[in-house]
C-alpha cells in the first residue's frame, strides 16, 4: 500500500444544512462513517460486516477514530434478504450498524450519495464509500485515516495494479480514462467510488443536484486539498458482480456525456466529413463523364446512402442521450427516496 499526495485547494467553503457544517473539523479520532450500498449482496453480507466491524474495533482502540464511529449499509431495493440482514446486524450492534433502506432500485450511483448524505446529516467528521463485496482492501482505510489526519480533505483508493483483471477488461478500462481526460473532464484513473471524503466536501457535494449522477467525475471537481493510498483490489469474496459488460458499457456512456459536449462537435465532424466524401463523389462523377466512363455506378452510391445514413443515425443517437439527459433532468424529480433508516 503506498501513499501520495497532491494539493489541490478549492477557494469555496460551504455549511452543511443542518447546521453541523460550523463545528470545528475534527482531524484528531474523527467520527467516521463507513458507506455501503448493497444491492442483492445477502450471500457475503454477515463476512463483510464482521471484516469491518473488526477493522473500526481495531482503530477505536488504537485512537485513531472516535468509539462514535459507525457502518452504514445502503439497501439499494434489493430483491433477496439484504436488508433483513442489515436489521439483524443493527439489532446486534445498534450502535455499530446503521441502515437505509430505498423504497427502490434507483442504482450504485443514487444510492452511494444517499449514504453519504445520511452520513453528513449524523454529523459524520469523514465518510469512507466502498463496495460491499470486500474487492477494495479495508487495510486501505489506514491510509485514508493518515492522509485525512494530515489535512488532506479526499482521500482516493487507487488501483496499483490490473493483473486479475481480464485483458479485455484492463484493455477498456485504460481506453475509459484516456477517452475521459482527452474529453477534458476529471478523473482518477484507476478509482472506482473507494475513497475518503471530509464533511467539508460532503457539504460542497451536497450542492450538486443532477440527476445523471457520475461521482468519479463529480468528486474530482470539487478541488480541495487530496491523496491517493494505492492498494491491490482482491477478488469478490461472495455473489455475483453486479457490473456485467452491459452496465459497464451503460456506466462508461453516463460518465462521457453527463461531463462532455465534444461528442456533439463529433457530429458537426462528422457532417462535415460526409459533405467532403459528397463533394469527391461528384468530382468522380464529373471526370466519369470526361473521359466517357460514365457507368451507373451502382457500388458508389450503395456506400453513399450507408455512409450518409450511419452518421445520420450516429448523430440522432448522439443527440437524443444529451436530449435525454436534458429531460430528466428539467422534471426535478427526486433522486431516491429513503424508506427506512436504522
Amino acid at each position: 500500500m503506498i501513499f501520495e499526495t497532491n494539493t489541490q485547494k478549492a477557494g469555496i467553503t460551504s455549511a452543511g444544512g443542518d447546521g453541523s457544517g460550523e463545528r470545528a473539523d475534527r482531524r484528531d479520532q474523527p467520527v467516521v462513517y463507513f458507506v455501503l450500498p448493497c444491492y442483492n449482496e445477502a450471500e457475503g453480507l454477515v463476512h463483510t460486516a464482521d471484516v469491518l466491524a473488526a477493522k473500526v474495533a481495531h482503530l477505536t482502540e488504537t485512537g485513531r477514530i472516535s468509539k462514535q464511529s459507525r457502518i452504514l449499509f445502503v439497501d439499494d431495493g434489493s430483491k433477496d434478504d439484504t436488508w433483513s440482514i442489515i436489521r439483524n446486524l443493527h439489532e446486534r450492534d445498534a450502535h455499530l450498524f446503521g441502515g437505509v433502506k430505498l423504497s427502490h432500485n434507483r442504482g450504485h450511483q443514487n444510492a452511494l450519495l444517499a449514504g453519504l448524505m445520511t452520513a453528513r446529516a449524523y454529523g459524520c467528521d469523514a465518510a469512507i464509500s466502498m463496495d460491499a463485496d470486500l474487492q477494495d482492501d479495508v487495510n486501505a482505510v489506514d491510509g485514508f485515516i493518515d492522509g485525512f489526519c494530515n489535512g488532506n480533505e479526499i482521500v482516493y483508493g487507487v488501483r496499483s495494479a490490473r493483473k486479475k483483471d481480464t485483458w479485455f477488461k484492463r484493455t477498456t478500462a485504460e481506453a475509459f480514462y484516456k477517452v475521459f481526460e482527452w474529453m477534458g473532464a476529471e478523473t482518477v484513473p484507476d478509482h472506482a467510488d473507494y475513497r475518503l471524503m471530509s464533511r467539508e466536501t460532503l457539504d460542497a457535494l451536497s450542492e450538486y443536484h443532477e440527476v445523471n449522477l457520475f461521482l468519479r467525475g463529480i468528486v474530482p471537481t470539487l478541488g480541495y486539498q487530496t491523496s491517493k493510498v494505492y492498494y491491490e483490489r482482491g477478488e469478490r469474496e461472495a455473489g455475483e458482480s453486479k457490473y456485467p459488460l452491459k452496465k459497464m458499457i451503460a456506466f462508461a456512456i453516463q460518465g462521457i456525456t453527463s461531463f462532455s459536449t465534444k461528442p456533439l462537435s463529433f457530429v458537426t465532424g462528422a457532417g462535415l466529413l460526409s459533405i467532403l466524401v459528397a463533394i469527391g463523389m461528384f468530382v468522380y462523377v464529373l471526370v466519369s463523364l470526361g473521359f466517357g466512363h460514365a457507368i451507373a455506378g451502382w457500388g458508389s452510391m450503395m456506400i453513399s446512402i450507408w455512409l450518409i445514413g450511419g452518421l445520420i443515425m450516429l448523430s440522432l443517437g448522439i443527440v437524443g442521450e444529451y436530449v435525454g439527459k436534458i429531460y430528466m433532468e428539467s422534471k426535478h424529480r427526486p433522486r431516491y427516496r429513503i424508506e427506512t433508516t436504522l
